[in-house]
């Protein structure tokens, strides 16, 4: 290798360097980190980043949009001439910052809640789309709220097809509710993008996804009006997963409310989160209740409280980490993973925790 080689290149190794892969940081605009760190881990989930590209090709006199520069900044990294380097996402950033003024500033903002207009918005530009195509209305399904796309229907009544949006991240909850009295049991599905889970000190995920589908029992304000006692009654309800999604995004819920401060702490409890991970919590008629997901990518919230710190992300490429800390790239060990679990106590306060968690189905192509 040449004296010109940079290190990530010498860590990989030339005969490693797996072909057609780019890995390049993003610049950061001025706060722009949690933007960056979640367009990488997006990048290396490979079911979203080769639909991206494959609708890049497919339209190629399309207005701008959000979709269309996530499509022109992916497609720039896919075809770099070098294999490793840095990218600004400049027109990108501008189009986000048109288009929800909450991210029109310099101030640090919240991960997840990107993440959810991201895929929430690229689903609303794919359906108002395809409206077109169809000489339909042009409006996209609004009815998409933040647990993720509905599939309710449009305007007209008309079921909406799925987009490649539902096909990569949608899963479906369904909340089980027994009344305490006849025992009958009702269930309600609801689509989802991602699941939001509360953390607890020294825990797992796998812990974490079993409370969320703990048992609630519902009684004094807050019965449940049964339809075959045709009154309120004591029930009991779960939450569980009805459908796996082919990439699960995990949103530990880091930050909370304290009414004594009034405003959100972070919450650094040490949670660990495996490479691979099987979920326990289905329900009874899921699906696909056996799928088996790998860890593709983690976002990583690094300080002390939600509108300060830093966002990172670490990925999983052709079976090697990379940590994106904005323009840096860098290759990690596995092991270096425990590092970002989270505090074993209160005492210290500075902490790089996981944050968001993408785990990809081994079934996905």
């Amino acid at each position: 290798m040449g004296a010109n080689v940079s290190q990530l290149e010498r860590d990989i190794g030339a005969d490693q360097f797996p072909p057609n892969e780019h890995y390049f940081g993003l610049v950061n605009f001025g706060n722009t980190c949690y933007s960056n760190s979640v367009l990488q881990a997006l990048y290396f989930c490979r079911p979203f980043r080769e639909k991206v590209l494959e609708y890049k090709a497919k339209n190629k006199r399309t207005k701008e949009t959000l979709l269309s520069c996530l499509a022109d900044l992916f497609y720039s990294i896919a075809t770099q001439k070098k294999k490793v380097g840095s990218i600004a996402p400049k027109k990108f950033i501008a189009r986000l910052r048109k288009e929800k003024e909450e991210f029109d500033n310099y101030m640090q903002q919240d991960a997840h809640e990107f993440l959810n207009f991201l895929i929430n918005h690229i689903n609303e530009i794919i359906l108002a789309e395809r409206n077109q195509a169809k000489g339909g209305a042009t409006g996209g399904n609004k009815n998409i709220g933040s647990l993720g796309g509905s599939l309710n229907g449009d305007s007209s009544g008309q079921p909406q097809e799925p987009t490649w949006v539902h096909e990569i991240f949608q899963g479906i909850l369904t909340s089980e509710t027994r009344c305490l009295n006849c025992e009958t049991v009702s269930s309600k599905d609801e689509n989802f993008f991602d699941l939001q889970v509360d953390v607890d000190q020294n825990t797992s995920i796998t812990h974490c996804l079993r409370c969320f589908s703990n048992t609630e029992t519902l009684c004094s304000d807050n019965k449940f009006k049964c339809d075959n006692c045709c009154s309120y009654q004591e029930a009991q309800k779960r939450m569980r997963v009805k459908k796996l999604p082919m990439i699960l995004a995990l949103h530990l819920k880091r930050f909370k409310y304290m009414e004594q401060y009034n405003r959100h702490i972070k919450v650094s409890h040490r949670v660990v989160f495996p490479l691979e991970l099987r979920l326990f919590n289905t329900s009874d008629d899921a699906v696909n209740p056996d799928r088996l997901y790998d860890l593709m990518a983690v976002v990583i919230h690094c300080g002390s409280g939600p509108n300060r710190g830093h966002y990172i992300s670490i990925v999983k490429s052709h079976g090697f980490w990379l940590l994106f800390d904005d323009d840096m790239v860098d290759k990690i060990e596995a092991s270096t993973i425990e590092d970002f679990y989270g505090l074993t106590s209160d005492i210290q306060k500075s902490s790089e925790t996981g944050y968001i968690l993408f785990y990809q189905s081994r079934d996905a192509t």
